[in-house]
């Protein structure tokens, strides 16, 4: 997906530098926070003067930006792929929820500074990174409620409560990851989608489903008959 840098993002230098440089702002803030983090903490991890930094970009707040652009990234364009699929609403998911978390094995201080520093953006910042957040969750919304519509999720499952459900179950996950002893991602993402399947599914047998329907028909008749 190509994507414009983010403002104050000197985009002219050459793209693995600057993804270093952005990585080693992810790693400080992710660790010190917005507030109690500096450009010179960020150059330390780098092992170049502070002054090198404004190279690459105009701001700490400019680097923040980039930090939680990056945690954003792709995020939508492997939801749209995944809505395209001819799979089942619990294929995708299943697809939706593993690469939510694959993410957090490689840039998880991406995902919590995205998750906790954003907050601390202005406005217009916060407005471009919650446009790339809003355009993810409508893909996860339509393939919700593509599996409603089919009757392979519960007719009564509400689309927008169940992907806020998906994406904060989710989310969470990286607050705890590597901290409970023998639980892997792998194990998470198993663990999230059989919770989310059994939320979401509709499991009634469908012989069950019919004589319910046909009781309910003929209810009327019989209350008058008592």
């Amino acid at each position: 997906m190509s994507q414009q840098p983010a403002p104050g993002v000197k985009s002219a230098k050459p793209k693995r530098r600057t993804a270093e440089i952005v990585a080693a702002a992810a790693k400080v803030f992710a660790r010190r926070g917005y507030h109690g983090a500096s450009t010179q903490d960020i150059a330390d991890v780098l092992g170049i003067r502070q002054a090198s930094l404004y190279y690459y970009f105009d701001s700490k707040e400019a680097a923040l930006e980039a930090v939680c652009t990056e945690g954003m990234r792709d995020y939508a364009l492997r939801a749209q792929r995944i809505h395209r699929r001819h799979d089942s609403g619990a294929a995708k998911v299943a697809a939706l929820v593993f690469h939510h978390l694959a993410p957090m094995a490689d840039k998880l201080d991406f995902t919590l500074v995205f998750l906790r520093e954003r907050r601390f953006l202005p406005a217009p910042a916060r407005q471009r990174l919650r446009a790339m957040e809003r355009r993810y969750e409508r893909f996860v919304e339509r393939i919700i409620r593509d599996a409603v519509e089919s009757g392979e999720f519960r007719a009564d499952l509400d689309p927008r409560m169940a992907t806020l459900a998906l994406l904060g179950l989710g989310n969470s996950a990286a607050l705890w990851v590597g901290r409970e002893p023998g639980v892997t991602l792998d194990r998470i993402t198993r663990d999230y989608v059989d919770l989310l399947l059994r939320a979401f599914r509709d499991d009634t047998p469908k012989p069950a489903r019919r004589r319910a329907a046909r009781s309910k028909d003929r209810l009327p008749e019989e209350e008058e008959t008592t």
